[in-house]
């Protein structure tokens, strides 16, 4: 299959919580296939409505945002350089994850220090930062519609991307912007995915994806981290 952007991505592994999660999505990014979302009462909205936005992305949390391939990059090329990296990176271990509310969506987020996640995510960003083709002045244009600060437009104009490094925040989204439905879709949520989320939280593996021509995303390799 051929792939318009790359990125790397935390996946959870094959389990209880990656088997909800492509539910609640819409999405699998490991088959890459469609999949029937759950019936679950006290939903202000139908689940496809809820999930609408971040159903291509899959269930993950980002490592390294997609880019487009530089001039004369090769696919190929950014696959083993991936793999090879993730031999040199040590798995790290977290306090937990946690269903939030991060502004108008819902997300998993890391309960307790997220700094040694951070430093693995900025290791990957610096690392593969070759394979990166320039933003556009379009792509430009539409991250300063968010009113980034000015360390954000450094990070930009360094990395093609306003949250990595020190504004790295790492999150596995589960919805798109609510608004005032934000409340009621926690409540009916919570029950089904906290006895399922992690603790402790470990990243023991990174993996690979490509978006196609569609937006939708898909594993190319999951890769152990073994440094």
């Amino acid at each position: 299959m051929q792939f318009q952007r790359y990125g790397v991505y935390y996946t959870p592994h094959p389990g209880a919580l990656a088997d909800f999660g492509k539910s609640w999505l819409g999405w699998d990014l490991v088959s890459g296939q469609t999949v029937a979302h759950p019936e679950m009462d006290g939903l202000p909205r139908p689940v496809a409505d809820i999930t609408a936005t971040p159903r291509k992305y899959g269930l993950h949390g980002t490592i390294k945002p997609p880019i487009f391939l530089a001039e004369g990059a090769d696919a190929g090329e950014l696959a083993r350089r991936f793999e090879a990296l993730c031999t040199t990176l040590a798995p790290v271990t977290l306090g937990g994850l946690v269903l939030a509310r991060l502004g108008g969506f819902i997300a998993l987020k890391v309960d307790g220090d997220q700094t040694p996640l951070a430093n693995l995510a900025g290791a990957v960003v610096r690392e593969l930062d070759d394979f990166r083709a320039p933003p556009t002045e379009a792509e430009l244009a539409r991250r300063r519609k968010a009113k980034l600060s000015a360390k954000q437009e450094e990070l930009l104009a360094q990395w093609g991307y306003p949250y990595v490094m020190e504004e790295f925040r790492f999150h596995i989204t589960l919805s798109g912007r609510l608004g005032s439905d934000v409340e009621a879709t926690m409540d009916a949520l919570a029950p089904h995915i906290t006895p399922l989320l992690p603790r402790p939280f470990e990243v023991d593996s990174l993996t690979l994806v490509g978006e196609d021509i569609t937006g939708k995303f898909h594993e190319i390799h999951r890769q152990t981290l073994s440094g």
